[in-house]
């Protein structure tokens, strides 16, 4: 009577047994998938506020040229832009989630061309704008903000600050 439960048992230890070390084989190759990808991309270079490292990818290059022509090249990086300053874990948040929507569309080639801002980056940029701007804008902004809203279409309409200083943050365009 012990025989056949020790076989049962040993079965269900089998069973775990090789599930572990699938599960450890499946973790070693995203791991080693992960920090491969992130070494070739140099990702540590997203960790630093260097406007350069945008043109790691291609698509950003005119953006890039265009901020060196812009009044804001001396002033502002991309960072001080398209990053909330609230606080510092939302700041990172939006880094992420940028980083993986990038790489995402790059590696994939499902991006539109010329690039596009999304919503909730525009309105990160609004924030920024009226946030170094308040003195000169506080009296535009007292009745309201001027918002940013996008169509049912989810194509982002700029009716804020960049629908008249576009060439403001990436200079004049082509």
């Amino acid at each position: 009577m012990l025989a056949p439960l020790l076989l049962v048992r040993s079965a269900d230890v089998m069973s775990v047994r090789i599930l572990g070390v699938l599960a450890s084989l499946l973790t070693g190759a995203f791991v080693g998938a992960s920090g491969f990808t992130f070494v070739s991309a140099n990702g540590a270079s997203y960790l630093t506020d260097d406007p350069v490292v945008c043109v790691n990818c291609h698509i950003m290059r005119d953006e890039y040229a265009g901020w060196q022509r812009s009044s804001h090249h001396s002033q502002a990086t991309c960072n001080d832009c398209h990053l909330p300053h609230d606080n510092v874990l939302h700041a990172f948040f939006v880094k992420a989630s940028n980083g993986y929507r990038h790489s995402k569309a790059f590696t994939l080639q499902n991006f539109a061309d010329p690039i596009r801002i999304v919503p909730s980056n525009s309105t990160v940029l609004e924030k920024n704008c009226l946030r170094c701007h308040g003195e000169m804008t506080d009296a535009i902004t007292a009745h309201g903000t001027l918002g940013v809203a996008s169509t049912p279409a989810g194509q982002v309409d700029l009716n804020g600050c960049v629908r008249c200083h576009g060439d403001v943050g990436h200079g004049p365009h082509r």
